[in-house]
């Protein structure tokens, strides 16, 4: 059936079941890693594994999993973290609470000599927090999963990634210690240090907050002024897990905005960019647009119509400002909904029945594509890529629940250690405020 002969409800009901279906193939049932990709020999993703735990309350709640099923998958996941070795050794799974960003999957072990991951590891916890608020009945199972994933966040030592200074560090490796770069500008460590400063161990301190608050940019452009973050996916993580509507820290009480408003204009700034289209991409518009971090054709150089042409691999694209080599990712526009749900929409149904990028063996959208880059066997959207990953999958999931019913958003309102992060950034007001959340 085309999107065209859909309701709204129909179509985001098929998109989201079939994207769904992503957790339940490249799962390992012995560990509950789930791979970074469905390109074989991937290695796990510890994000990815986080939007898996986040994803699997709403799969039992729209009937694309049983609760049964979704237990035994979270527990193994819990358990093995759990027990998983945590130390300076190179093959180790993490250090300090936090995670290697890449694990093997069948070992759970480090992959690829990836970094210690400060922002996957953040993405991981507050999965496991997720799980934690929805499986909370009085049965062995579920306590079992509550007092798990209680056990995993509490021993995340977030003092020690500040390593000496306010903000945070990207990460670690036992070869050569800290990475150079810090958690600095906004982006998607918002979640991180909300989850950091609710810690009721070792937490980061306010100063850390501020500190990546006095590191903004405030930016405007194509008649929309914004915090600025250029990929997408920047101001959409952080979203899946908060409902920002109404709260205000300090910076955005300044501005008179809340992040979600924040988001809202991101997403407008993405359609109009398309729009004006300022190196002529084919398939930018009002119905092609997207921009974020996500893989592509590249690296390569092609001359198109006498023009060189430079593609990019996997890179952080963005808008205004670049890169752009004319890649768009469907699931990116979908992450967008709750903020823009009347361009993304239109969207949606434009890339399903014009672009032909849903699959056809009903495994939703394809990840990425590139109308510039040639491609005989599609010529409308160009290349596209043959691989799905975890961070773009769950993202879709999670926004569409949270467009349809605020689900996500509810279950983590009751999240202690959220609140208390949240109350401690200095946010105020709306739902923090009317719950009565004790405020500064």
């Amino acid at each position: 059936m085309s999107a065209a002969d859909q309701t709204d409800e129909q179509m985001l009901d098929e998109v989201q079941r079939e994207t769904f279906n992503y957790f339940i193939r490249e799962f390992n049932p012995a560990n509950g890693m789930v791979a970074d990709g469905n390109q074989p020999g991937q290695p796990a993703s510890i994000a990815a594994i986080g939007l898996a735990l986040t994803a699997y309350p709403i799969g039992v709640e729209r009937g694309f999993i049983t609760r049964a099923e979704a237990i035994r998958r979270i527990l193994a996941t819990l358990e093995f973290f759990q027990n998983s070795p945590q130390g300076e050794a190179p093959d180790a799974t993490g250090y300090k609470g936090f995670y290697y960003h890449f694990l093997d999957m069948n070992t759970g072990r480090r992959a690829w000599k990836s970094e210690l991951s400060t922002i996957d590891s953040a993405l991981l916890l507050a999965g496991m927090l997720a799980a934690a608020q929805y499986f909370d009945a009085d049965n062995y199972d579920e306590t079992r999963l509550c007092e798990l994933a209680d056990a995993l966040y509490r021993r995340v030592d977030w003092q020690w990634a500040q390593n000496g200074e306010l903000t945070v560090s990207h990460g670690w490796k036992p070869e050569s210690g800290f990475l150079p770069w810090r958690w600095e500008g906004y982006c998607e460590a918002l979640i991180l240090y909300v989850l950091g400063l609710g810690s009721p161990t070792c937490p980061l301190p306010k100063e850390a907050y501020r500190a990546w608050l006095s590191s903004y940019a405030w930016k405007s452009a194509y008649g929309l002024e914004m915090v600025y973050g250029g990929p997408l996916f920047m101001h959409q993580l952080s979203h899946i897990w908060i409902d920002f509507r109404g709260i205000y820290d300090a910076f955005m009480r300044d501005k008179k905005i809340d992040y979600f408003e924040n988001s809202r204009r991101a997403t407008l700034l993405q359609q109009r960019y398309a729009i004006d289209n300022p190196l002529r991409f084919p398939g930018y518009g009002a119905q092609g647009w997207g921009i974020t971090a996500c893989n592509g054709p590249g690296p390569r150089m092609l001359k198109i119509d006498g023009i060189e042409r430079q593609f990019f691999g996997y890179i952080a694209r963005g808008a205004p400002f670049g890169p752009d080599d004319g890649t768009l990712a469907p699931w990116a526009v979908v992450a967008s909904l709750p903020f823009a749900p009347e361009i993304v929409l239109p969207t949606m149904r434009f890339y399903i029945d014009e672009m032909e990028l849903k699959e056809r063996s009903g495994e939703g959208f394809k990840a990425t594509f590139n109308p510039l880059f040639p491609n005989p066997e599609n010529k409308k959207a160009g290349w596209s890529s043959p691989w799905k990953y975890g961070v773009n999958q769950g993202p879709i999931v999670m926004m569409i629940e949270n467009y349809r019913s605020g689900y996500v958003w509810e279950l983590m309102r009751g999240c202690s250690y959220l609140i208390e992060g949240l109350r401690r950034a200095d946010f105020r007001g709306g739902w923090l405020k009317a719950s009565g959340n004790k405020e500064n």
